[in-house]
């Protein structure tokens, strides 16, 4: 796992308003669905991504099929599709979104050539994480065994 700083990881999850998830699921079973449903608890705009339930709602917004369809300003892509499926979806990311921060990869998901492709454009790149769990990691949600405390409070 690529080791990332707790300082890299804060200012991530600090600087980001608007995140784009790529592969969410309507299904509340799902990761990618909670992963969502909890980052738009804590605030940030969340834009559904998912060709497959385009057009449906989710936490308020429409199902957008591709980060392409997004009209407006997004600061972070949090992926949740296979590492194979990466270097796509980065090409559009880096064309949809001329001031894009961050590219996020999932637990289980890198590609070193995509990965690199968007750092050399600056934009910070995390893979194999999640970023509900570092925000829970970070800012205090967590108890000593690792279990999620069930506070919904802000504290970006």
């Amino acid at each position: 796992m690529p080791d990332y700083s707790d300082d890299l990881l804060t200012r991530t999850l600090k600087r980001a308003r608007t995140i784009a998830v790529v592969g969410v699921s309507t299904n509340p079973v799902r990761p990618s669905y909670f992963v969502a449903r909890y980052l738009t608890l804590k605030g940030y705009t969340v834009i559904p991504v998912n060709p497959v339930s385009e057009g449906e709602m989710l936490f308020g917004r429409r199902i957008v099929a591709r980060l392409s369809d997004i009209a407006e300003k997004v600061d972070m892509v949090d992926i949740f599709r296979r590492s194979e499926a990466v270097p796509e979806i980065v090409d559009e990311a880096l064309a949809a979104f001329p001031d894009l921060q961050t590219i996020w990869m999932q637990i289980g998901v890198e590609h070193a050539e995509a990965a690199a492709k968007a750092e050399a454009r600056g934009v910070t790149v995390i893979q194999n994480r999640c970023p509900k769990i570092e925000y829970q990691r970070l800012f205090g949600e967590l108890r000593m065994g690792g279990f999620a405390t069930g506070v919904i409070s802000s504290k970006l």
